[in-house]
């Protein structure tokens, strides 16, 4: 094969939020939207229109905002299904590309469809060109197509190709491959299919992280002829997740040797704000020792190590980290810094900000510079990056005071200022609990007149040094039994717990349409 374009398709948006906990409003989606448009992926799949109305509402919406990067909505092999999904993206024009699917595999074909090899085949066919009525670009996938008999599975892709189909994606749906296998199973439907082999038709593989393998698995394709590799930012999906793109990216880049020359078209500086944005909106945390986006992945303790570091980077760096995004860690601005200042170092790490950004982002930094020495460069990501992910304000944070120690009751004193088209009202309360963080969650909820249970609580820092920056991720169920993400960042990490609970609570009011969002700011 002469080809060695490697299309980069996005599924963080679809397969990755079905991941559970990972939901995103509509706002938080066209955030990542946009910023996989910066990162420069090839297409964007932005969600199964069919589904809901939300759902098609946010592909119908990113196929209308984001102007570059092809848009992709999924669809099962059902006319309603391929109907909405047309719909949904006639914004993208030349860019829509509708995705359809329909299970192979005989496990599937005998206990989920009732079907035989012969009726699945029509079904394929009549899906690609049901499609094509809507769109030039057309993407079949046989669901689990990693346990399918590889004689039919030749065969399908013949012919959903000869119905319109301009990719077809080979799905290990359960995670089931190990490379070398499927390696060997791409190698197979390379020389088989001849379309693939001209270039008429594309072939993409779609791998689940079941036994941990999914980016083992894509590399293999991709060295055994596929062109096009399907993943999510961070590798978030169903169960163990799905091929993590950014490692994908990086792998085929620093070992271009072994795989021939093969190139993508991602802009790898903007990986790491990539990844820290899908982080944010989804409410998924980054393990510090992840590939490429984790806190570790470039850190170096042991001596023998920072010796050869700062002899030649390369001595235990494989990377660059300033071409993944990384920057400086230490940033010697103060409280006494002025907005240009940090303007500048905003710049400098990948940030460009409107006026109105700039002096919400000024605004929150000199409060941190009066808590602390320094501001970081982790300092500010956490702040820029809290501003972009903040949905609409019904709730917001004016003023705590905590009481606690081991011989009296924390109690908390919490104002809060709700949010008017009519005028703002200021609201106070106190409360007690188990605990500080408790007592100021207990009389947020006799304020709000909101009750919520807290599922999940993390803490972290963002920056270094005793006063760094705490960011709280917490999990709560406001009565609906749906667990809605929220964070809140700050030097104390009570009054980022409140934060955390409020942009929860803000979520949750907004989403459940207890008030109208205002769309125009989308």
């Amino acid at each position: 094969m002469k080809n060695t374009r490697l299309v980069i398709f996005d599924t963080t948006l679809r397969d990755g939020e079905q991941c559970p906990g990972a939901s995103m409003n509509l706002i938080e989606k066209l955030q990542v939207a946009r910023q996989l448009e910066k990162l420069n992926v090839d297409v964007i799949e932005a969600g199964f229109p069919v589904i809901s109305e939300g759902d098609f509402k946010a592909v119908q919406t990113i196929a209308r905002e984001i102007k570059k990067t092809k848009i992709a909505g999924l669809a099962r092999c059902v006319p309603n299904d391929i109907d909405a999904a047309g719909e949904a993206l006639k914004p993208a024009e030349k860019r829509a590309r509708i995705h359809v699917f329909l299970a192979t595999s005989k496990i599937h074909r005998e206990f989920k469809l009732g079907k035989a090899q012969d009726e699945i085949m029509r079904l394929s066919v009549e899906g690609v060109t049901r499609a094509r009525k809507y769109v030039e670009d057309v993407e079949f996938s046989p669901e689990d197509a990693s346990r399918t008999e590889p004689e039919f599975l030749v065969q399908v892709c013949k012919a959903v190709i000869e119905a319109g189909a301009k990719t077809v994606n080979i799905p290990d749906t359960v995670g089931y491959a190990v490379p070398d296998e499927f390696g060997a199973l791409i190698a197979r439907l390379v020389a088989e299919v001849p379309a693939f082999q001209t270039g008429d038709a594309v072939l993409s593989v779609h791998c689940h992280n079941d036994l941990g393998l999914a980016v083992a698995n894509s590399l293999a394709a991709v060295k055994n002829g596929a062109r096009q590799v399907e993943g999510t930012i961070n590798g978030i999906g169903e169960r163990a997740g799905n091929a993590a793109l950014e490692e994908i990216v990086m792998a085929i880049k620093t070992r271009n040797d072994f795989y021939a020359g093969i190139t993508t078209g991602i802009n790898t500086k903007e990986i790491v704000k990539t990844s820290r944005l899908v982080s944010r909106m989804s409410g998924l945390i980054i393990q510090r020792n992840k590939a490429i986006v984790g806190e570790n992945a470039f850190a170096h303790s042991a001596g023998i190590h920072q010796d050869g570091i700062l002899k030649k980077r390369e001595t235990y760096e494989i990377m660059d980290p300033t071409e993944i995004g990384w920057g400086e860690s230490e940033l010697p601005l103060t409280k006494h810094s002025g907005r240009a200042a940090m303007v500048a170092r905003l710049k400098q790490i990948g940030y460009k900000l409107s006026d109105i950004e700039i002096n919400s982002v000024f605004q929150k930094f000199k409060e941190i510079g009066d808590k602390k020495k320094f501001v970081y460069d982790d300092d500010l990501i956490a702040l820029v990056e809290g501003h972009i992910a903040e949905v609409q304000k019904v709730w917001s944070l004016e003023y705590l005071n905590v009481v606690s120690g081991t011989a009296t009751i924390p109690t908390a004193t919490v104002k809060l200022r709700k949010h008017n088209a009519q005028g703002d009202e200021v609201h106070q309360e106190a409360g007690t609990g188990d605990g500080p963080v408790d007592a100021v969650l207990k009389a947020i909820d006799r304020i709000t007149n909101i009750k919520g249970t807290l599922v999940e609580y993390n803490i972290r820092a963002v920056s270094q040094g005793k006063d760094a920056m705490g960011e709280v991720t917490i999990k709560a169920d406001f009565g609906d039994k749906k667990l809605i993400p929220g964070k809140g960042a700050s030097t104390d990490v009570i009054e980022a717990s409140a934060r955390a609970y409020l942009n929860a609570l803000n979520r949750f009011i907004t989403t459940t349409g207890k008030i109208e969002i205002d769309e125009k700011g989308i």
